[in-house]
């Protein structure tokens, strides 16, 4: 099951891309080719086999996978202190 994605997660996400979403993009191309290598190839493959603008189609693929990634790591933590 996906994590749920909070607003204060998303904000969080938005905020580091407007800052710079180029910049942005470019960081997390380099981050997820080597964090999830796959992963990164799936983006590259649908952003460069689509008629709509290959970088917009990126940037919202990594701007979930970001939002993903900060909500598993948070949920994670109340999952295995409730376990304990």
């Amino acid at each position: 099951m996906l994590p749920i994605i909070k607003e204060e997660q998303k904000d969080i996400v938005f905020t580091d891309i407007l800052n710079d979403i180029h910049a942005w993009r470019k960081s997390m191309i380099h981050y997820i080719k080597d964090e999830n290598p796959e992963v990164n190839q799936a983006i590259v493959d649908i952003a460069s086999n689509t008629d709509l603008d290959p970088k917009a189609v990126a940037l919202g693929a990594y701007m979930v996978y970001k939002m993903l990634e900060i909500a598993e790591s948070e949920q994670g933590s109340i999952v295995e202190k409730f376990l304990e």
